[in-house]
C-alpha cells in the first residue's frame, strides 16, 4: 500500500491536454498512483527482462500480470514476487544496480525499487501509456516512451522528476535505445513502422527511418552506424545505415520475429521468433544464420546477454528464463518457480 504523496507541479502551457496535468515535476513516493479499475491499454501485450550488473539477479514482467518476479540466477530459484502493478511494461537497473525501475502503462508511473530490500523507494508520474524505457550511458537520464500520447518523457534520475516531453512520435511502445555515446535516442513507432532518431542534447527529432513491417525490437551497434530491427510483419531482420536510412541487408528469419538483440561484441545477433518458439543466431559480419535454437516458449524482445557474451537469458511466455550457452548455442537450464510458492 502506497502512502499518499504530495505531487509537485510545474505549469507548461498547452502541454498535452490529454496528459495527466502534473506530469512535469510530479514525483516522489508521497503521492498515490492513479490506479485504475481496469487496464489502460491491455490490448497491447509485452514482457520484459532485466539482469543486474553483477548478474546475480533477474527481474521479469508480463503486461498481463499485475506482479513482477525476481529470480536468483545463482541458485536458479524464484526469490520474490512483487505485487501491486497495473500493466508492468519495462524494467531497467540504475545506480550501479542498487535500484531498478518498472514502468507501468495503466498506473501511468515509473516506480523505483531497492534491489537490497525489494521495497518501493519512489514513484514518478509520467502519464497513462508509459511503456519502453532506456537509460543514458551516464546514468543520469531516463527516457520513457508513451504509446498513448505519442511522446517520450525525459526524466532526471538524480532529481527524480520529469524535465521535458518530446513529441512527434506515433505509438512508441517497447522499442527505445540510446546510442553508446549518449548523443542519440532511437525510438520505434508502431504506427507507421518507422524509427525516429532524436538528438539527446537538443531533444529534437533529426531523422526518421522507414520501410519496416510491424516493427518490434531494435538494436544499435556500438559505433552507432547500423540499426537492426525485427519485422514481425514480413519475418525478417532489417540492417539499416543510421546515417542515410538505407537498408544494408534483409535477413529472413522464423515466424513473427520480435527480438533483435546484439551480443556485447556486436558479432552475433539473436532474432527471437515468437510463433516458431525459436531463436535464429545471426553472424553480423555476413548476415548468415549460423544456428536456430529451439526449446523456447513464445520468445519476444526480452533477451539479455551476459557482459562477457558467453551466456544469454531469454524470457519465455510463462515467465521462466532460458539460459543459453552462446558458444554451443544450447539451452543449459531453465530458471523458474519450481515450487510454485507464489
Amino acid at each position: 500500500m502506497l502512502k499518499k504523496m504530495k505531487v509537485k507541479s510545474i505549469w507548461i502551457p498547452l502541454l498535452f491536454v490529454f496528459f495527466i496535468p502534473n506530469v512535469i515535476g510530479a514525483s516522489s513516493i508521497k503521492s498515490k498512483s492513479p490506479e485504475l479499475a481496469t487496464g489502460f491499454d491491455t490490448h497491447i501485450t509485452n514482457n520484459s527482462l532485466a539482469v543486474s550488473p553483477d548478474e546475480q539477479i533477474a527481474i521479469v514482467s508480463d503486461s498481463r500480470e499485475q506482479s513482477i518476479l525476481v529470480y536468483d540466477l545463482t541458485s536458479g530459484k524464484l526469490r520474490k514476487k512483487i505485487d501491486g502493478f497495473g500493466s508492468p511494461r519495462n524494467i531497467v537497473f540504475i545506480d550501479g544496480g542498487s535500484e531498478f525501475i518498472v514502468s507501468d502503462s495503466t498506473l501511468g508511473t515509473i516506480r523505483f525499487y531497492s534491489l537490497k530490500s525489494f521495497t518501493l523507494k519512489d514513484e514518478v508520474v509520467v502519464g497513462p501509456g508509459a511503456f519502453g524505457t532506456a537509460v543514458s550511458p551516464d546514468g543520469k537520464t531516463l527516457y520513457v516512451n508513451n504509446q498513448a500520447h505519442n511522446s517520450v518523457t525525459v526524466v532526471d534520475l538524480e532529481k527524480r522528476k520529469p524535465i521535458d516531453v518530446i513529441t512527434g512520435f506515433a505509438q512508441p511502445r517497447q522499442g527505445i535505445k540510446v546510442s553508446s555515446d549518449g548523443k542519440y535516442i532511437f525510438v520505434t513507432n508502431f504506427q507507421g513502422d518507422k524509427v525516429t532518431i532524436v538528438d539527446a542534447a537538443t531533444k529534437k527529432i533529426i531523422r526518421e527511418i522507414t520501410g519496416f513491417s510491424s516493427i518490434r525490437g531494435i538494436s544499435i551497434t556500438a559505433d552507432g552506424g547500423t540499426l537492426y530491427a525485427a519485422n514481425s510483419g514480413r519475418n525478417s531482420i532489417s540492417a539499416v545505415d543510421t546515417l542515410d536510412g538505407k537498408v544494408k541487408g534483409e535477413i529472413k528469419v522464423g515466424r513473427e520475429p520480435y527480438g533483435a538483440v546484439l551480443s556485447p561484441d556486436d558479432k552475433l545477433l539473436f532474432a527471437s521468433n515468437k510463433a516458431d518458439h525459436t531463436i535464429d543466431v545471426i553472424n553480423v559480419a555476413d548476415h548468415r544464420i549460423v544456428k536456430t535454437i529451439g526449446g523456447f516458449k513464445e520468445p519476444r524482445q526480452a533477451i539479455v546477454f551476459s557482459q562477457d557474451g558467453d551466456q544469454a537469458y531469454v524470457l519465455n511466455r510463462d515467465l521462466s528464463i532460458a539460459r543459453v550457452d552462446v558458444k554451443t548455442y544450447t539451452i543449459t537450464d531453465i530458471i523458474q518457480d519450481k515450487q510454485k510458492k507464489y
